[in-house]
C-alpha cells in the first residue's frame, strides 16, 4: 500500500526539464487530436522519446499533472492503491486535468484506473513499453475510449533536424550508423545502446516472464541483429541457436517483438495459412542499436538501409510484406499498387536480379501491382524491362 502523502509528493513533482538545443518536434505528434476524451496511448521501445513527447504535450494543457510509474516511491504501487490516487488527483485541482501517466505496464490492472479516471472527466496520456500488454489491456477496458500511437526512435528527418545536417546520401549513410535513439544522439556514449539491449533483455522481457535463464533469448536477438532482412523460420532458427524448442524459439521471438527491439515481415500471400508458416523476416527497431550490438566487424550498408526503408514502412502506416519464390527470385516490399527492391546501389552485378525480383512479384500479384521502385543510396533513372517501367530512386529522397 501506498501511502497518500506519497502519491502526493510524487505528483506535485515539478515537469523535469527538457534540453531545448536537443527538443526535436516529433513527426508523429501531428497526428494527435487537440483535444480528448479518450485516453491517448503512445507505446514503442525503451528510450524512444516517449516520455519527452508526454512533456512536450503537457506544456501545451493548463491543469496538466506527470506521473512515472517507475518512479522508486511508487514500488508495488497496484489496484489496492487506484482509490487513493484517484482522491489525490481529485484534490488537487477543482476543474478535470490532464494526466501523463509514464509506463503504465508497470501496474497491475493501470487500464482500470485509466477507466476510472476517464469517469471523473478528466483527459489521459499514457506511455508503455509493451506492444502485447497494452493492447491486450486496453481490449479489455477501454474498448472505444482509446486511440493509440507507435513510437519510434527518430526518423530520417528528425535525425537531420536534431543535427542540424542537410538530406543528402551522406547524412543517410550516417544516420545508419547511428540510428535515432535520442539519449545516444545527444550523448554520444558508445556504450549506451549495448545497456539498452540488456536492460530491455532482463527488465521488459526475462523479469516480466519469470525467465531464469537468458542465454538462448540473448543469443535470438543478437543473431538476428546482425542479420536483418534475411527469411528465419522457427525449426531453423531454434536449429542454428541450438534452442531447446520450437515453441521456445516462437515465446522468445513473440516476447522480443513486444518489447519493440523487433518487428518482423510476412510473407505475401492471399492464403492467411501461407502467411502465418511460411519464414518471416526480422528488422531492428533501430540500425544503430543493431550496429552497436552486432559482432561483425564490417557492417552491411545494404542490409542497413533495407532495414531502414522497412522502419519508413512501419512508421507511415503501411502494411507490407515480402514475395519470393525460393532460390529463384525475391522482392523485398509488396504493398499497395508497388513492388520495391532496396541494394546499397544497383550495378551490373545485380542488376539482373534486383530487376527480375520486382517483375516476378508484379506477375505473381496478377495485376494488383502497377508500379516498380528501386531504392539505392544515390541513384535516380528510369528504366524499363519487359515493358515494365521501373523508377530508381535515392533513399535518402524517399526517406
Amino acid at each position: 500500500m501506498i501511502l497518500k502523502d506519497t502519491i502526493f509528493q510524487v505528483l506535485r513533482d515539478p515537469m523535469p526539464p527538457l534540453r531545448p538545443a536537443r527538443e526535436v518536434k516529433r513527426e508523429v505528434a501531428a497526428t494527435f487530436p487537440r483535444t480528448n476524451r479518450e485516453a491517448i496511448i503512445l507505446k514503442g521501445v525503451r528510450r524512444s522519446g516517449k516520455s519527452t513527447l508526454l512533456f512536450q504535450q503537457m506544456r501545451r494543457c493548463r491543469n496538466a499533472v506527470f506521473c512515472n510509474f517507475e518512479d522508486t516511491r511508487l514500488f508495488g504501487f497496484g489496484p489496492d492503491d487506484f482509490t487513493r490516487f484517484i482522491e489525490c488527483v481529485q484534490s488537487l485541482a477543482p476543474s478535470p486535468l490532464t494526466l501523463f501517466l509514464d509506463e503504465v505496464q508497470e501496474v497491475e490492472q493501470w487500464e482500470r484506473l485509466v477507466r476510472a479516471l476517464l469517469d471523473k472527466g478528466h483527459s489521459i496520456w499514457v506511455s508503455g513499453s509493451n506492444a502485447s500488454l497494452l493492447t491486450r489491456e486496453v481490449g479489455a477496458k477501454l474498448t472505444g475510449r482509446h486511440r493509440s500511437f507507435e513510437i519510434f526512435p527518430f526518423t530520417y528527418g528528425e535525425f537531420l533536424k536534431f543535427r542540424k545536417l542537410k538530406a543528402n546520401a551522406a547524412s543517410l549513410d550516417r544516420f545508419m550508423r547511428e540510428g535515432g535513439f535520442p539519449s545516444f544522439l545527444a550523448d554520444g556514449d558508445g556504450a549506451f545502446l549495448q545497456t539498452l539491449l540488456r536492460d530491455i533483455v532482463l527488465r521488459d522481457i526475462a523479469l516480466r516472464h519469470n525467465l531464469r535463464e537468458t542465454r538462448h533469448l540473448m543469443n535470438l536477438v543478437l543473431f538476428l541483429l546482425a542479420h536483418t532482412g534475411q527469411p528465419f523460420s522457427l525449426q531453423k532458427l531454434s536449429k542454428v541457436l541450438q534452442i531447446p524448442s520450437v515453441n521456445q524459439t516462437g515465446a522468445y521471438l513473440g516476447y522480443l517483438e513486444d518489447a519493440y527491439l523487433l518487428q518482423s515481415l510476412p510473407k505475401h500471400s492471399h492464403s492467411f495459412k501461407k502467411r502465418v508458416v511460411t519464414p518471416r523476416k526480422y528488422y531492428a527497431v533501430d540500425n544503430g542499436l543493431a550496429a552497436a550490438n552486432n559482432p561483425q566487424a564490417t557492417p552491411d550498408r545494404g542490409c542497413r538501409l533495407e532495414n531502414q526503408v522497412f522502419l519508413a514502412l512501419r512508421q507511415r502506416g503501411i502494411q507490407a510484406g515480402y514475395d519470393s519464390e525460393t532460390d529463384l527470385w525475391e522482392c523485398d516490399f509488396v504493398y499497395d499498387e508497388t513492388a520495391l527492391q532496396v541494394c546499397l546501389e544497383l550495378n551490373d552485378t545485380n542488376r539482373e536480379r534486383e530487376i527480375k525480383g520486382l517483375l516476378e512479384a508484379i506477375r505473381a500479384s496478377r495485376g494488383r501491382l502497377k508500379k516498380a521502385l528501386i531504392l539505392t543510396l544515390n541513384q535516380s533513372d528510369q528504366i524499363e524491362a519487359d515493358g515494365q517501367k521501373i523508377t530508381l530512386q535515392p533513399a535518402w529522397k524517399w526517406l
